[in-house]
């Protein structure tokens, strides 16, 4: 198959033009030359692009997946760094499925009001206590608005 230009690679893949390049500016994929102004790419770039969006919707960084390409362009993925990010997304799954076990309990729960109601009650504590949703120990609490604007008048001296 002949070269592609990057027109045409971003069609064929669905990844638009200017994310093909940022992927080339990252190392994730090489253009071998141009067609006037154009970058074209071997008709092999097509399967790196699959490669990079699987791990993309897997969750890996786009520095985890460009180590999963070795100095030749071609697949080199660590097994256990696929295992490591299968459990991850297991963990993420029990928190999700927990959540919407809750949530659909509370939407149908019979209690005069949520507050009254042990299973939401359950939900609330394990949110506050980090087992569901964000930790509470992976960042800091954000200041309000109208606090970071007095702090920021009190810098300034007004």
């Amino acid at each position: 198959m002949r070269d592609i230009d990057i027109a045409e690679a971003a069609r064929l893949s669905g990844v638009r033009a200017s994310t093909l390049r940022f992927y080339e500016e990252k190392g994730l994929i090489a253009s071998h030359g141009r067609r006037g102004l154009r970058r074209l790419f071997d008709p092999a770039v097509l399967d790196r692009l699959a490669l990079i969006a699987l791990g993309r919707a897997a969750g890996f960084s786009l520095d985890e997946i460009a180590r999963m390409f070795a100095p030749d362009g071609r697949p080199r993925i660590d097994r256990r760094m696929l295992a490591a990010k299968a459990e991850e997304l297991e963990r993420t799954i029990r928190k999700l499925n927990a959540m919407r076990d809750g949530l659909r309990h509370a939407a149908a729960c019979p209690a005069p009001s949520h507050m009254e109601c042990p299973a939401f009650r359950r939900l609330l504590r394990a949110a506050a206590s980090g087992a569901i949703g964000e930790s509470k120990t992976r960042r800091p609490p954000r200041k309000s608005f109208a606090a970071t604007g007095r702090a920021q008048g009190r810098a300034r001296g007004s």
